[in-house]
């Protein structure tokens, strides 16, 4: 693992909202609105950007945890900025915090973690899971 960054740094990203990503479950159409379960995705891809960066080969990212609190709703065909800032860097732990704005208007803020460790590693963690 490498970290080109410093504590601060940021990335963004642009999410247009889709069909794909609203309020539905198998019972149907909640609202046709950005779910939080799309947001969420998206949150992690924002954190996921830095470790794109630092991870080395061999190595892959895998999330670890996530805080979101939804503020407010975007439509579809809203375009929602993520920004993900380095909070910090505790070994092979990358810590992101990240705002989501629909326009002015903010709808979300969490936090994001991820490590990164060797494949090698989580293939072995993967098989254990799986029985083998």
């Amino acid at each position: 693992m490498k970290n080109p960054f410093s504590l601060g740094d940021q990335k963004t990203f642009l999410q247009t909202v889709t069909e794909a990503d609203v309020a539905a479950f198998d019972a149907g159409l909640v609202h046709p609105v950005y779910a939080t379960f799309a947001l969420a995705r998206d949150a992690e891809w924002s954190g996921r950007l830095f470790v794109l960066e630092m991870k080395e080969a061999g190595e892959e990212g895998i999330g670890t945890g996530l805080e979101i609190k939804h503020l407010s709703p975007a439509l579809l065909g809203s375009h929602v900025l993520f920004r993900a800032t380095l909070e910090g860097v505790h070994g092979n732990e990358v810590v992101t915090r990240f705002t989501a704005h629909a326009g002015e208007r903010l709808i979300a803020t969490g936090r994001q973690w991820q490590r990164i460790v060797a494949v090698e590693k989580l293939e072995k963690i993967f098989a254990a899971a799986a029985g083998k």
